[in-house]
């Protein structure tokens, strides 16, 4: 189970600046919904270059939310030369921490920052990444990977998923990965790797992918029928975190339909030891 800090939790249940500019100067975007997750930026800037407003929406965990949310409130008055210079690193740092397998949402808000900076100067989005693409499930490049790397001071393959989302899929990519690693803090081109195992246990990202789809497919679409809905706010381990909606409020069967319906579903589609409860 993660552990948030307190400023986590606090910009996750009260997230500031959430919402959207309707004559934003800049809108960054990155990330998708088949991937877990999206952020949307949006920038206000006066004709000093000083950000005077930002706004924004995600779609992603509490870490997501509480990293998009932090990151409007830093660089509020700054002019845009300051706020291009602010790193996910800055932006976790702010957040007191968070855990290592959630840093990769702080990268996404260096992402959208960079993205909306590069539309204000008239560069259009973030070009399609160069390089080699490692990682197939998320669209992942070596060069991507080796910039996290040296960046960030990454040594293992836990790591680099962590903050890029690389090598959390599939697993494929996996031995191609160490050897980005290795090349980085070598120096040297590493032997390629012997294929590795396949694993049995999915990964924190392969899991919120797939009770994701699972929730949105499925378990929403029956809820809907009835006059209900349901809302994921978090999965810690293999517990998945969720709120009713709805119809579903307040029914005296909400605890059926949580154990009965939501988990037992999630035990086919995703893994045998999910375990559910609601926030």
């Amino acid at each position: 189970m993660w552990e948030y800090t307190e400023k986590v939790r606090e910009h996750f249940l009260d997230p500031r600046n959430a919402g959207t500019i309707d004559d934003a100067d800049a809108v960054g975007e990155v990330g998708s919904l088949s991937c877990g997750d999206a952020l949307r930026l949006f920038l206000k800037i006066d004709e000093d270059g000083r950000i005077e407003d930002a706004k924004f929406q995600t779609f992603g965990c509490a870490s997501a939310i509480a990293s998009s949310s932090i990151l409007t409130e830093m660089i509020k008055g700054m002019t845009v030369e300051e706020a291009e210079k602010v790193s996910n690193r800055d932006i976790a740092e702010a957040l007191g921490g968070l855990p290592k397998e959630k840093m990769h949402c702080s990268v996404m808000g260096q992402e959208a920052l960079e993205d909306a900076i590069r539309k204000y100067r008239g560069l259009e989005a973030i070009p399609a990444p160069e390089g080699e693409i490692v990682c197939k499930c998320f669209g992942v490049t070596d060069l991507q990977i080796k910039r996290a790397v040296l960046e960030n001071k990454l040594t293992t393959l836990e790591e680099v998923t962590n903050f890029t989302k690389a090598g959390g899929g599939c697993e494929e990519c996996h031995g191609r990965i160490q050897e980005i690693i290795t090349e980085v803090r070598t120096g040297k081109v590493a032997e390629p790797a012997a294929e590795p195992e396949k694993a049995v246990k999915l990964t924190n990202i392969k899991r919120f992918q797939l009770v994701s789809q699972t929730i949105d497919e499925e378990i929403r679409p029956a809820l809907n029928k009835d006059g209900g809905d349901i809302e994921l706010i978090d999965i810690e381990g293999s517990e998945v975190i969720v709120s009713l909606r709805g119809a579903c409020v307040g029914c005296p069967s909400s605890g059926h339909t949580i154990k009965e319906f939501v988990e037992r579903r999630l035990k086919e589609t995703v893994e045998e030891a999910i375990t559910v409860r609601e926030a």
